[in-house]
């Protein structure tokens, strides 16, 4: 077990598996099919991060080193939080790019679909977290890191 106090944009708590990438999180290539489709599912569609590349993404701890994208961000995050078909938390090891948590917020806020957003975890957390680990996420931004 290992901990990581990180800074809570969103705040919740939850327990559930890592999905974990090393890669820049490009959040357009990676909703945009989802979104368009409007089947209910959440598939990562971005080819450049094979290791998320086709992986279910709905309800998951999704623990990445930061987003990428551009000024389509906030939309693409919002629409699936509202739509219900995003990741049930975002784990940053740096800090969230601001159009992305802008998105997030106006879910939470008007939408009142919350996607747990924690970042500043540090590049520790992303060398420790694998794919599968247990998480627990506190509302204070703590994160604990349980191994598989």
């Amino acid at each position: 077990m290992k901990k990581f106090k990180g800074r809570p944009v969103i705040s919740g708590e939850h327990v559930g598996k890592a999905l974990v990438t090393q890669s820049g999180f490009n959040i357009l290539a990676t909703f945009l099919t989802s979104l368009m489709e409007n089947d209910g599912s959440c598939v990562c569609n971005d080819i450049n991060n094979p290791e998320m590349y086709g992986k279910s993404l709905n309800g998951e701890i999704l623990c990445i080193p930061q987003a990428i994208g551009s000024t389509s961000s906030g939309f693409m995050m919002q629409s699936i939080a509202a739509a219900n078909i995003g990741p049930k938390a975002m784990l940053f090891a740096r800090k969230a790019e601001p159009l992305a948590l802008a998105g997030i917020l106006i879910a939470d806020i008007w939408e009142g679909a919350q996607i747990i957003t924690i970042d500043e975890l540090g590049d520790d957390f992303l060398s420790t977290v694998k794919n599968g680990d247990q998480i627990h996420i506190t509302p204070d931004g703590t994160v604990v890191v349980y191994p598989a």
